[in-house]
């Protein structure tokens, strides 16, 4: 029976709670840590975790001998510091996205894992849900031939109020805004179905949160051998519309599910190729559900790989990936120039404190709060549907 311990008592911790209950038979929640002490009992309340204490000391949970293993729901600025201690702890580390907000602690939290011989996964749920599944796979087998362009809208809607917690809104603690905490998600997913570009070109703005220095809109143009993809990520679009699209020689693939295929006329033009199409769609269907999705299933991972009988299906290394596609979007939008990947280690990018200096503050944070009211969390379109 593995020990976990949640680190953060927030919203996205209740959710982490709900999907190692998914594995009761293989794990037991038995520490929930938290600044506010009474906010993780009351987690612990909420979720009947009844085998779990209360306690506002993290070094006190990793000192543990009866915690295996740690979920991180902290704020972004506490990730890397914490898994590396606890990795240097002894404990296996699942770690909420963003993995951390430089590409230095990202190295150093590798280096932590690989030091210890422990699991490092940081959170990259929507890998895990069918849809999301099922294009990966056609996209691998090449039933649609090759990729010539891919449209990514990771558009979300958020009050202005979302970013009077304390931490929120400010490139110190968030690091960044729709596309650090939001389209990372997509990011995430792009990187896992196309490998990395070789080039980024982007823009940033704050157009609606007057409590955020960071971007609440932005869009990016990633260049791939013979392709281009299109990122745009927003905080100010009503309907959250989320899709990922690929179009490639014999047809569209995308999330959510959609497919076309076109054919030409003599003069040039489309009609529609329905056999194309029917078998794109025949292909879609042929690739069997997930049994399991979201963050249950990455958990469900996360133990296996702890109990060693499953690699970690995402890597400490996807992790940085990510985080290093968003360092080339921010260098790309303040330089207002064209970002060659890799960001090497003495690149201003590459360290969070030389990072966040060149950013710039769109508002002036003025209101902060300790804790909202309610800690429920809505998650839109969801990806993947």
């Amino acid at each position: 029976m593995t020990g976990i311990a949640l680190l953060g008592s927030g919203a996205i911790a209740a959710v982490h709670a709900d999907a190692y209950g998914t594995w009761g038979n293989r794990c037991e929640v038995r520490a929930v840590c938290d600044l506010y002490p009474d906010k993780a009992q009351s987690l612990i309340d909420s979720k009947g975790l009844r085998h779990a204490t209360a306690c506002g000391d993290i070094d006190a949970v990793l000192a543990r001998d009866d915690i295996d293993a740690v979920s991180i729901c902290l704020p972004p600025d506490a990730h890397a510091t914490v898994a590396i201690k606890a990795l240097q702890a002894g404990k296996h580390v699942l770690v909420e996205k963003p993995m951390a907000t430089g590409l230095a602690e990202c190295d150093a939290m590798i280096e932590a894992a690989g030091a210890g011989g422990k699991i490092l996964s940081p959170v990259a749920q929507n890998r895990f849900k069918t849809p999301n599944a099922r294009v990966k796979a056609m996209l691998d087998d090449g039933v649609g031939g090759r990729v010539l362009c891919a449209t990514v809208n990771s558009l979300w809607w958020r009050g202005g109020n979302y970013y009077d917690i304390w931490w929120r809104g400010t490139w110190e603690k968030e690091c960044g805004g729709c596309f650090t905490s939001h389209a990372v998600h997509h990011l995430d997913l792009l990187l896992w179905m196309l490998g990395k570009p070789e080039r980024v070109t982007a823009v940033i703005a704050n157009v609606g949160h007057d409590n955020s220095e960071c971007e609440d809109l932005g869009v990016a143009v990633l260049e791939y051998p013979g392709m281009l993809a299109q990122v745009s990520a927003s905080l100010v679009t009503h309907d959250e519309e989320q899709e990922m699209i690929f179009q490639t020689e014999r047809g569209r693939l995308s999330v959510p599910w959609r497919t076309a295929s076109a054919r030409a006329l003599p003069n040039g033009f489309p009609e529609e190729n329905s056999e194309g199409k029917n078998l794109l769609q025949r292909h879609y269907e042929s690739i069997p559900e997930l049994k399991t999705e979201g963050h249950p299933a990455q958990i469900g991972n996360f133990l296996a790989a702890v109990g060693g009988t499953e690699p970690p299906a995402v890597t400490g290394e996807e992790g940085r990936n990510a985080i290093e596609l968003i360092m080339a979007i921010y260098k790309a939008s303040v330089t207002r120039t064209t970002v060659t990947l890799p960001i090497a280690p003495d690149d201003p990018f590459y360290r969070r404190e030389t990072m966040t200096a060149a950013m710039p503050r769109f508002h002036q944070k003025t209101r902060s709060v300790e804790n909202f009211t309610t800690s429920g969390i809505t998650l839109g379109r969801d990806v993947g549907k």
